[in-house]
């Protein structure tokens, strides 16, 4: 089948690509400033935020499915307008649609979080990644939608570890949260699981997250020792000592994932140290 992934130069992206690929479908993937490395995707730019520019790319792939991996921090118009341009044009040609969201969605609590769970969103972000599932659940409501946690990987590309690893260099004045929990997930299992729902017919919000809430300065003592770099270097700081708003403790309940999925959602020790996904 012909896979269309949105958003496939960054890391989540070209994951998704690169399963798609070696699973023998025929992939394309699009980008916006430069196309990724993976062999065998064929790559187009497209500005999500261009609806006919969109329709256009789907009119000449006519994909069986759609992935969307796409979320930019600072630009609400490729984030949530974007998405429901996708979503609008995979609707319209009865494509399978799979939209990957984020906990950014939510304000934090104590309590784990439910798929049934409204957005409480507290930054510009949550909110923007909120308004796209918005969008394409209007739009495109058979569509997947899968909330997802920071994304991590046995390396740099990996946002979240190359932040850790700078803030390991001597002289960093990089400090990790102790107390903003999340559920980290492997990127090759996130890809797994969207190619396993892009296969099937789950509708609406999927928590497609790891096993182990942990907070960003106990992800960042993995990732040093998988690196082989002493934990102790690293420094720590509260989200009020630095006086920043934004969710402390998002924990995704994954107890529907486990029981919809055949993916095995790894923990961030398995994953860091480079395990395969299963």
């Amino acid at each position: 089948m012909t896979v269309l992934v949105v958003g496939g130069s960054g890391y989540l992206g070209g994951e998704v690509c690169r399963l798609a690929v070696a699973a023998g479908s025929a992939v394309v993937a699009t980008y916006q400033r430069a196309p990724g490395d993976v062999p065998g995707v064929r790559w187009q730019r497209v500005d999500v935020r261009d609806r006919a520019a969109v329709d256009r790319l789907v009119d000449a792939v006519r994909p069986r499915v759609v992935v969307n991996t796409v979320g930019v921090y600072a630009d609400w118009a490729v984030t949530a307008t974007g998405a429901g341009h996708v979503a609008a044009s995979a609707a319209r040609i009865g494509a399978r649609l799979v939209h990957v969201s984020s906990d950014a969605v939510h304000g934090g609590r104590p309590e784990p979080y439910r798929e049934e769970d409204d957005p409480t969103p507290v930054y510009a972000y949550g909110a923007s990644k909120a308004a796209a599932e918005v969008a394409v659940r209007v739009v495109a409501p058979a569509a997947a939608l899968v909330r997802c946690s920071v994304i991590i990987g046995p390396d740099a590309r990996s946002r979240q570890v190359a932040f850790c690893l700078d803030a390991l260099e001597p002289g960093s004045e990089l400090r990790l949260f102790s107390d903003e929990l999340r559920t980290p997930v492997g990127a090759g299992d996130l890809a797994a699981a969207v190619l396993e729902l892009a296969a099937g017919d789950y509708a609406g919000v999927l928590n497609v997250s790891g096993p182990e809430p942990m907070s960003r300065l106990e992800l960042g003592r993995l990732v040093a020792r998988a690196h082989g770099r002493d934990p102790a270097a690293l420094r720590g700081a509260t989200l009020t000592e630095m006086r920043l708003h934004r969710p402390a403790t998002v924990v995704l309940d994954t107890t529907r994932a486990r029981d919809v999925l055949k993916t095995r959602l790894r923990p961030p020790s398995e994953i860091l140290t480079g395990g395969t996904p299963s």
